[in-house]
Formats: structure tokens, sequence, C-alpha cells
């Protein structure tokens, strides 16, 4: 028997009415070539990683060959792009194959990004190009390993088809896992057709699927709004506090679980800059870092608008009225810890924002200071100096570090499992968009995709040490500044 037919497919989403998507067949791409596997990503779909091997592995996964079981088709959304709301959009170049349900009962949507036309390609190609593929994959698996949540990533699978972008790249696929490709979007489209039906249809599929003790409930629809406002002040936070930028947080790019969704012109910080914007295409700033918690309260703004015709737009607005709180109560205690503190307290955010002012001013490198923080002597009159020399202003750090060490003595707080403590939650390694520049290079260049598999396990693991990958903690080479994505990367 093929292993590939044990896959336990049952494709809920595919059930719904055909007025949520559109069943399709991918675009078979000429042949194709895994460029790298994840192979913790597989366990998910209870997928042996031998599977890897197999001859027609990668037939499978650009759609050349159906899975059995699968049931090929395309999500209907509209959405907000740059705050202008656009009528229809959809999976442009996505087609989901279905849901696959693990031993342990868990369901994981099974991607190709990529595939080929769809009814809402609007023009496009419906391709992918193997730089942003690569791009994608790390930094999904980046983010789960910094324990944010975020779609999956399966494989890669490349292809010599040209592709035109700014200029001709080579074809590629990349298969994600979510437990829905769900977004806010999703039920904008309904809302602007005027179609309350599907409004309350799809909400109760994604209550009953994912948010099943809301099921049944006569105030399920506002509950159900509250755990996404809920979710996303959460995932708001922790990008913030990781130092992390998506790039384009478009009401359809906003996941109704809270994940990180649709992964662009995304960037990690390097030097601290508030305004720091990872997209070149964002002339406005609209999207830049410092945004995100307004963008992410924006967009829920949408969501609630989108689900009045099931919930009262009073109480809409009050539980989106909760969202400032929880975004600050969320942040605050996870820049707390990323400080070594126990437990956060009166002052704690200023005792924040003090230190950011500082990291602004001189630039900083945001997760590099973060991590050689865990280092920080307490003891009186120590000046810390591998520390304050990250400072152009040293004396308005060592004035900081006053304060920071008063904070800690007033916890009685030891330095040693202090440190432990923030080694726990600040990264030592992330995906630089230098080092996924360089594993792009390779593999676009020279059919080298060594440095995706190796970039793959160190960020599978942000928070240990590595000796053996030492060099991939240093700071970015100045090369690096110039490197620019867009909404195509």
């Amino acid at each position: 028997m093929n292993p590939l037919n044990r896959l336990n497919f049952d494709n809920s989403f595919a059930r719904l009415a055909d007025t949520f998507h559109s069943k399709l067949l991918p675009t078979p791409l000429p042949e194709p070539y895994l460029v790298s596997f994840n192979a913790g990503a597989a366990a998910l779909i209870d997928l042996d990683s031998q599977e890897a091997v197999r001859e027609d592995f990668a037939g499978y996964f650009t759609g050349n060959r159906l899975l059995p079981g699968s049931e090929p088709l395309s999500m209907l959304y509209a959405g907000h792009q740059f705050g202008h709301y656009v009528p229809q959009l959809g999976d442009g170049r996505a087609i989901l194959l279905g849901e696959v349900k693990n031993k342990s009962g868990e369901a994981w949507e099974i991607q190709l990004k990529g595939a080929g036309v769809t009814p809402y390609s609007r023009q496009g190609d419906g391709r992918a190009v193997l730089r942003s593929s690569i791009r994608e994959y790390l930094c999904s698996e980046a983010m789960h390993g910094l324990g944010i949540p975020t779609t999956r990533a399966l494989c890669i699978v490349g292809s010599d088809e040209e592709i035109y972008r700014e200029t001709i790249e080579s074809a590629a696929v990349v298969t994600r896992l979510a437990p829905s490709h769900v977004r806010f979007g999703s039920f904008e489209v309904f809302y602007y057709r005027r179609q309350a039906e599907p409004i309350a249809a799809l909400a109760d599929y994604v209550i009953d699927r994912h948010y099943a003790h809301l099921s049944g409930e006569p105030d399920r629809y506002a509950r159900f709004l509250a755990e996404v406002v809920t979710r996303t002040a959460r995932l708001m936070a922790q990008w913030q506090a990781v130092g992390f930028a998506h790039g384009v947080m478009n009401t359809d790019n906003m996941s109704i679980l809270g994940l990180t969704f649709d992964y662009g012109p995304f960037g990690f910080m390097d030097g601290f800059d508030p305004g720091f914007i990872c997209n070149h295409s964002d002339h406005e700033g609209r999207y830049a870092f410092d945004q995100q918690p307004y963008i992410g309260l924006w967009n829920l703004s949408c969501l609630a608008q989108a689900l009045t015709p099931i919930i009262p737009a009073e109480e809409a607005q009050a539980i989106l009225d909760s969202y400032p709180a929880q975004y600050e109560a969320q942040y605050l205690n996870l820049m707390a810890a990323k400080l070594g503190l126990m437990q956060p307290t009166e002052g704690d955010a200023e005792l924040v924002s003090g230190l950011l002012t500082l990291m602004k001013a001189g630039r900083v490198d945001y997760t590099h200071f973060f991590r050689s923080l865990g280092q920080f002597n307490s003891l009186p009159g120590e000046l810390n100096p591998a520390l304050r020399d990250q400072f152009v202003d040293r004396p308005a750090f060592d004035h900081w570090a006053e304060s920071y060490r008063a904070r800690l003595v007033q916890e009685n707080s030891l330095d040693s499992e202090r440190k432990y403590r923030m080694d726990s939650v600040n990264p030592k390694y992330i995906l630089r968009n230098y080092l996924a520049q360089i594993a792009i290079e390779k593999a676009v260049s020279q059919r080298d995709y060594t440095e995706i598999d190796r970039l793959l396990a160190l960020l599978s693991h942000p928070f240990d040490e590595q000796p053996e990958m030492e060099q991939y903690a240093a700071l970015p080479p100045d090369w690096a500044q110039h490197i620019s994505v867009s909404c195509s990367s």
C-alpha cells in the first residue's frame, strides 16, 4: 500500500457550501524536485519522514499527483489592504488539499502555496517563487521555535519553470499546515455583500471546529469575538516583544485563530527602531513595527463590523474596548520576563520604556542586547562594560542600570537564576534577513539547499546555546542594511 494513503483526511471545509470556496485541481508543475523537508511539521499529520525520499514525493506536494482522500479547493475571502477595502480576494495562488486528522485527533489543513491559477488569481500567475517560499518556510518554523502561534511549513518543492516578478525567477510550492486558514476577510466578504446567513454559518463552523466550548451557547458569537480579540492581543504582544514586523497586516492576512499568517516582507529588527518598516512597498509606514498593536485593533474592528449581523453593534464595540488593556498587560508581562523579573509591578512599564528609549537613540541591536542582558551583574558598583558599551550614551545606560539593579534587589533576584529565566525567553538566534538571504542565494544560484536545512535546525531551538553555530548569533554585516523586501517577497 502507498503509505500516503494512510493520511486520514476529513475535509470539513470542503463540505461547506460552494459559497465559501471554489473546487479545482492544482496546475501541474514541470519536473518538481524536493528542496527541503521538515520532519517536525510532518509529525503533525503522522507523516513518516522516510516518505520524503520517495521518488514521487515532490509530485504529491505540488499537486501534480493528488493525495488520496484530498479534495482541492481555494477559499473565498475579501479584506482591507493598506486600509482600503477590496471586495474579493481569495486564494489567488494557494490550494487547500484538505484536512488531515492525526492520531491525537488534531486536524491540520494542508495547503499548497504556489499551486497555480485559481478563480481568485486576479490576472496573477498563481505561482510562488523559490525566494519567497524559502522565506516563508524558514520564518514559520522560526516563529514556532520562539513559541509564537503560527502556520507551519512541511516542505518546499522547486521547479525550473520560469516565473516573472521583478526579474525571472524559478517556481516553487511551499506546503503549509494550519488548523484553519479562515481569516478576518472570510467574514468581511459576506458582510459587504449583505449576506448574513453565510456569516452565521461560517461562524458556527469555526466555533464548532476550533472554539468547541462555545458550541450551541446562545451568546456564542459574542464570546467567539471576545476570544479572537484576546488571541490577537496576545499575538501582537508576542510580535512586539520579540522584535518581529509582519509587513502586510491586511485583514485578509489575519488569522481567526490568532496565528502568524501569510509571510511576505517580514523582518526581525536588528538595531532597535520603533518606526522600523520591513516592507519597501509600505510607503506610508502603515505597518511599521510600532503601529502593529494599533493595526491589530483596527483589523479587529473590521472583523467586529463584519459580525454585526449576528452580534449587536454595541456589544461588539464593548468587546473591542477590552483590547488595549489586554494588549498592554500581555506586553508588559512579556517584557518583564525579558528583563528577568519574576512578577511585574507598578513602575515596570517605565523601566521598559526607559530602556527602549536608550536603545532607540543608539540603534542597539534588539536581540543581541536582550540576550546579553542575562549577564547583568547586579552587585553594587558593577558597571557591566559589555552591556554599557552597546550604547552611545553610556552615562544614561548607567542611570538605567541603577534602576534595574534596584528592581532586582526589590524581588531578591539571584543573578544565576535570573540568567536561566532570561535565556529561556530571549532568543540567541533569530531569522535575520541576511541569514535568509544567504540561504536564498545559495539555493537560487548554486542549487545548494544545505543552508536552508541548517537554518531550519538552528531556529527550531533559538534559546539554546549551540556552540557549533555561534556565527549565526553575530551582529549583522553592513551589507545587511541594503536588503530590501516587498509584497512580492
